[in-house]
């Protein structure tokens, strides 16, 4: 599906042929502390299929959870994340794009959840907690 998107700022926009069947939650702890959340969801894109219309992210790469190097791309400005990948430069390398980055993202459902091992055991039960509709 095209998917068009950006950081907060709207310095880096972007638009992608990404993988809505590979919307997926991610609890590993580098998701954890950069998200600043308990999780972080992803929507997949080959490398080849994300454009960027304006600017270019700062990157700067650093060992993950299994011990392999990931690319962090984040707005330089603004300071969100747009997307992760690895340091293997391949013809299907794929960028995990931050759904929260994603302009029409309300239909874009997680289909799985990985590093669960790590996560915040009180997300897998958020139906007791009280729900409301805006901040006051």
């Amino acid at each position: 599906m095209r998917i068009t998107g950006g950081c907060h700022c709207e310095n880096i926009l972007y638009e992608a042929e990404a993988d809505e069947k590979g919307v997926g939650i991610c609890h590993c702890t580098d998701c954890q502390k950069l998200s600043a959340a308990a999780y972080r969801i992803v929507i997949p894109a080959n490398e080849k299929n994300f454009i960027l219309l304006r600017n270019r992210p700062k990157i700067y790469i650093k060992k993950s959870n299994n011990g392999n190097p990931r690319i962090q791309a984040f707005c330089a400005k603004c300071g969100s994340h747009i997307y992760a990948t690895s340091t293997e430069e391949t013809d299907n390398r794929t960028f995990n794009i931050r759904l929260g980055t994603v302009d029409n993202n309300r239909g874009l459902i997680p289909q799985k959840q990985i590093w669960c091992r790590s996560a915040q055991s009180w997300t897998f039960n958020l139906n007791n907690i009280p729900k409301i509709e805006k901040q006051t």
